[in-house]
């Protein structure tokens, strides 16, 4: 590695980990699709087509709009995804305050999505990990040549040439590095270096002080034996001391000196010198490693305080986002439901409630056709198969409601202050008379309509025969006829379709027709059916569920107008008066307004829409008196 080689770091112990090169990223191919999704309390689900590309999400209207720019995105980094508790085909992601409510076509597609979401999210992360701040950082030459305490580089070089090579780059690098963010790990590989060059030292300096040892245990003993011998042969000594004369006359030296390299070849003073170099560059490093571990400690204090006061924070928006719903709806989920103590106010009820029967409406219209396509025909009875009640556990109730709504149902209310007036269209006209008992609304209704080319028998037959009941009712979600008491009279199981945030209800009821033989010839004879409901053991209320109870009754006359000469009587000659009466009872509560605002608009669409079909199914055939 050269002197001046460096790389891009960010002070982190994995800086040196390999990095995304320019020009060749790792990523993900983009997962798309179609989601439905929650929109609002009035729209409800709708289906969107949402794409995952580069850690967002996005969503578009249609896959044909994705050039005309998304509707919403999120970034996944921080996002929360929830499975539904029980729906398993919904997800729910939120950022902080904003929440995705996401449905699938089926378990499998939501398992996709959530898996897909998840590697977006984990190759984001693994990409942030090694990502930071871009920094210099120069390696010194000794220290990259050493392998950063290698010991088997370590022994390629001398004693001294490691040590200098070590102090001089260390006193030359060792402050901007440490400036420029050199990491702790890369000090103690430094602490490491110095630590086996500080061995090394050590052991020659053994050695060396070893050698004088024996030398000098050495030069002890041979100037004492030297003495003995003086003593027994008395030689000549000069009084300097430093030398004698033999027999021979040769002059010998007593000790000789000890030369600074006469000993294994090692320089005393070099090692000395390396020593104290070694020792100064540990000292430094140390001190770099304790400025390192307060900076780090200071660091993570710092981190620490900024957890807690976030912790804090968070611990007091949830304290807070708990008391906020417990004051007010946030009536964009779908998990509200209505009650006494519903969140949602009157408003936003009403409009959730009409937005789903517009919705219902739009798709009686696309399925319309098909059902005008399905001829269903079945033997209509004469006439006498209806003039009474037949005998079952209801006749009595049965009669008596009969009576009831001949008593009180055909009478006049337009002068009676009582009923008001709410919708007037052409020969309809609709009353209302507004009820409440413990808070529940009970409003009676009475419709009056007079509709050309049926009679009172087609029109009585159509709305009490079961078999055609999914032609005309579209608020049914299924039925079944529990029990037949007579060829005139059924107890019937129905339950309706759900208009959130109502609950669901459904409705049992004994159903019989009749036919009330006028009095007087001139008057014209009645039809009647009459639904109240009743208790059956096989249908019994569930918690599903809420119960509903009712009594309404659907009363007949046929007027004929004689045609011109010997001309037999046509459909352009008769007309049917009708008057619709009902009580209802919705078993639970809502808000009146809703109630009020919701009969005002369906009953007369019910009405039209059940005159219009038998118009429809009557039209070229014979007339059923």
């Amino acid at each position: 590695m050269s002197d001046n080689q460096s790389w891009n770091s960010s002070g982190s112990e994995d800086d040196l980990e390999p990095r995304e090169e320019p020009g060749h990223p790792v990523g993900i191919a983009e997962f798309s699709g179609v989601l439905s999704k929650w929109t609002n309390y009035i729209h409800g689900w709708q289906d969107r087509w949402v794409v995952l590309k580069n850690n967002t999400l996005s969503y578009y209207k249609s896959q044909d709009e994705t050039e005309y720019g998304c509707r919403g995105s999120l970034c996944l980094s921080k996002a929360v995804i929830t499975p539904h508790e029980f729906d398993e085909c919904r997800l729910d992601i939120s950022v902080n305050d904003s929440v995705w409510y996401l449905r699938a076509q089926d378990p499998e597609h939501r398992h996709q999505w959530i898996e897909s979401i998840e590697l977006h999210r984990s190759i984001r992360e693994g990409r942030r990990e090694k990502g930071g701040v871009t920094g210099t950082i120069i390696i010194p030459p000794p220290l990259a040549d050493s392998g950063y305490g290698s010991e088997s580089s370590l022994r390629r070089h001398g004693s001294m040439l490691s040590l200098t090579s070590a102090t001089s780059g260390y006193s030359a690098t060792s402050t901007s590095s440490f400036k420029k963010g050199h990491s702790l790990r890369e000090k103690l590989a430094e602490m490491e270096t110095f630590r086996d060059i500080l061995c090394r030292q050590v052991d020659t300096l053994q050695k060396y002080f070893d050698s004088c040892a024996d030398v000098v245990s050495k030069d002890e003993l041979q100037r004492d034996k030297i003495v003995e011998d003086d003593e027994d042969d008395f030689p000549n000594t000069r009084t300097d001391g430093e030398f004698l004369h033999n027999n021979n006359g040769s002059k010998e030296k007593l000790f000789q000196s000890l030369s600074p390299k006469g000993i294994n070849g090692i320089d005393f003073k070099g090692e000395a010198i390396t020593f104290k170099a070694t020792t100064a560059g540990i000292l430094a490093t140390l001190s770099h490693c304790i400025d390192l571990m307060v900076k780090r400690e200071d660091s993570w204090q710092k981190r620490v305080d900024k957890e807690m006061e976030k912790r804090r924070r968070i611990e007091e928006g949830y304290k807070c986002a708990l008391n906020e719903l417990k004051k007010k709806s946030h009536f964009g989920g779908p998990d509200y439901e209505e009650g006494p103590n519903s969140l949602i106010n009157e408003d936003e009820f009403f409009d959730a409630v009409e937005a789903a029967l517009d919705r219902q409406d739009k798709i009686e219209e696309q399925c319309q056709t098909e059902k005008t396509r399905i001829q269903r025909s079945s033997p209509v009875p004469t006439g006498d198969a209806y003039s009474s009640t037949g005998t079952h556990r209801f006749t009595d109730k049965v009669e008596e409601m009969v009576q009831s709504h001949m008593t009180y149902s055909l009478q006049d209310v337009g002068g009676d202050a009582n009923w008001q007036l709410v919708v007037e269209e052409g020969e309809m006209k609709v009353y209302r008379r507004e009820v409440e008992e413990n808070g529940i609304v009970l409003d009676p209704l009475k419709a009056t309509h007079s509709v050309k080319g049926v009679t009172g028998h087609e029109v009585c037959h159509y709305f009490w025969d079961t078999a055609y009941r999914n032609d005309w009712e579209t608020t049914i979600e299924n039925f079944n006829v529990v029990e037949t008491l007579s060829d005139n009279a059924v107890i019937v199981y129905q339950t309706h379709k759900r208009v959130w945030p109502a609950s669901q209800r459904d409705v049992l009821y004994l159903s019989a027709m009749r036919k009330i033989i006028a009095n007087n010839e001139n008057d014209p004879d009645t039809w009647l059916v009459c639904n109240f409901s009743v208790d059956h053991d096989n249908a019994q209320p569930t918690n599903k569920c809420v119960r509903a109870k009712i009594n309404i009754a659907m009363i007949c006359q046929t007027l004929v107008s004689p045609p011109e000469g010997d001309k037999e009587i046509s459909r352009d000659n008769i007309l049917c008066k009708i008057t619709y009466v009902a009580n209802v009872n919705p078993g639970g509560w809502a808000p009146a307004s809703v109630l009020r605002a919701v009969a005002k608009r369906e009953y007369p669409k019910f009405l039209k829409r059940f005159t219009s079909y038998v118009q429809e199914k009557t039209a070229g055939k014979p007339i059923l008196f």
